[in-house]
């Protein structure tokens, strides 16, 4: 059986189907965080300024892969060279990127982009050397004090594991019955609540660890407008449900079906960091999602490539009923659906830009 951090990957499959081709409300993200992503660059080269080796290490947490996969590094490099350029510096900057996600991801796709990626980097003078890191960003990845920048995009919303609590008493993500559901609602909500802070002050403890005095943090993550919004899973336990209403899946399985994912509001987000204590909050931002990336093909198909191996890995479903799958969520996700303005209207982006101190 695999294990559950085997199950916490993207629908590798080429074409329609694939994370590759339906990860545009991903893409967003990396740009929405670009901005400052260079800021960050800005005042760590500052600092380095006066220090030999002009050197960096940047490490991006949740790399995945395919045409994003690299996005956040390119962003890096990018705000590198516009620094050399407006400080009339020459010497080549040297760069050393690590990419991390959990070990089922494709890193052979990413191997493959880092080539060509790194020759584009040293064309333009920079010296760039690479590595992969597999393994749980809940657990220490580097050594003390070596890393300049961390960058995550669209990966801290998945938390280490479900909450217990709930799996230990048979609280469902989705009662059948709605009126059992809603009085269930804020108890599910806050058993993963506790869960993500927890997740969340042992990640902010590791990187803390692992950051040089003065170093950076820029994250990003699925997060809600306030505590009782939309949650992460309700894309995927609402369609779910239906299925096992037509007798497509089984209720049973589906009653035993816990997502590890929490989305945090800004608020809940702030409180973490300050009860951590080893982080300064530079900036925080709450990015709605574009309607335009929220048409209910898109979203369907988007929900299908990052959900479908743990759904298949849970029911053991084959590609058909994938296919329903998708086509039921559509359906909820059409204007006029009930369920259209709740799943389309609730779900926001939260980003932060965080300093280690000194």
């Amino acid at each position: 059986m695999a294990t559950k951090e085997q199950c916490l990957c993207m629908n590798q499959a080429d074409g329609e189907t694939g994370y590759a081709q339906n990860s545009t409300v991903q893409s967003a993200s990396q740009n929405w965080i670009k901005p400052v992503i260079e800021e960050a660059i800005t005042g760590l080269l500052n600092l380095k300024s006066t220090g030999v080796p002009s050197s960096m290490v940047i490490a991006d947490l949740g790399c995945s892969s395919g045409p994003n996969a690299l996005a956040l590094v390119s962003t890096v490099v990018n705000a590198v060279l516009h620094h050399n350029a407006s400080q009339h510096e020459h010497a080549p900057q040297v760069l050393r990127v690590l990419l991390n996600d959990l070990p089922d991801n494709d890193f052979n796709d990413v191997a493959k982009r880092l080539v060509s990626f790194q020759q584009s980097a040293q064309s333009s003078g920079l010296v760039l050397t690479s590595g992969i890191v597999p393994g749980s960003f809940y657990k220490r990845l580097f050594p003390n004090n070596f890393v300049d920048l961390v960058v995550s995009s669209n990966s801290l919303h998945w938390i280490s594991e479900a909450p217990e609590d709930l799996k230990n008493n048979m609280i469902p993500l989705y009662d059948e019955d709605e009126e059992l559901r809603q009085t269930r609602r804020l108890l599910v909500i806050q058993a993963y609540r506790d869960q993500f802070r927890k997740d969340f002050t042992l990640f902010l403890k590791l990187r803390a660890q692992e950051l040089v005095p003065g170093g950076r943090m820029v994250v990003s993550m699925v997060g809600s407008h306030h505590y009782e919004c939309v949650a992460p899973w309700d894309f995927v336990t609402i369609a779910l449900n239906d299925m096992a209403s037509k007798g497509l899946i089984s209720r049973e399985m589906l009653d035993c079906f816990y997502v590890p994912m929490y989305g945090p509001s800004d608020m809940e987000l702030h409180e973490v960091i300050q009860d951590e204590g080893s982080f300064e909050i530079n900036k925080m931002h709450v990015h709605e999602v574009d309607k335009s990336l929220m048409a209910p093909n898109t979203v369907a198909h988007s929900i299908r490539a990052v959900f479908e191996p743990m759904i298949v890995e849970h029911f053991g479903l084959n590609s058909d009923v994938m296919d329903e799958f998708v086509r039921t969520l559509e359906q909820r996700l059409t204007p006029g659906s009930p369920h259209h303005t709740y799943l389309v209207g609730g779900t926001v982006i939260v980003s932060v830009s965080l300093a280690k101190g000194f």
